[in-house]
């Protein structure tokens, strides 16, 4: 599954409505509402839980993924040492990142791709990604743009 920086995952687009989402992957495997009142959509086979913004009309604004498939400008991701993928990444000339630690988690997130690498014992375990919000500060959702 290709990760598009600012734009999603495989062929999650920001900016999706349910039923655009669904069309593609068919039923979610679990779907509920957080605490904020946004709706939640899971998918087990994908590993990947899907955010549509109650503010935003419930438009897909946040993926957290953990596939193994995932593919970052055509490397993996997943299961790898976070100094590797960060290696990769440099060469495509990402290379800020503002680190944190929880417990045994570290997360390594790039404010430009709005995209967060989490480890756990120094390996990628999960990708987190978000919408962009522009200068404006409005979400700069991608679907239906050409």
């Amino acid at each position: 599954m290709k990760i598009n920086p600012k734009h999603g995952i495989d062929r999650l687009i920001f900016g999706m409505k349910q039923n655009d989402v669904t069309v593609i992957y068919g039923k979610p495997d679990r779907n509920y509402k957080d605490e904020d009142d946004n709706v939640i959509f899971a998918y087990n086979k994908l590993k990947m839980r899907l955010t549509f913004y109650v503010e935003e009309d419930f438009k897909l604004g946040y993926i957290v993924a953990s596939s193994p498939e995932l593919e970052l400008f055509g490397y993996k991701i997943i299961n790898r040492k976070i100094s590797e993928v960060k290696k990769d990444l440099a060469g495509k000339g990402i290379i800020k990142f503002t680190q944190e630690e929880f417990d045994t988690f570290e997360n390594y997130f790039n404010e430009e791709n709005w995209m967060i690498f989490q480890t756990e014992f120094d390996e990628v375990v999960k990708f987190e990604i978000g919408a962009i919000i522009n200068q404006k500060d409005e979400f700069d959702w991608k679907f239906g743009k050409k």
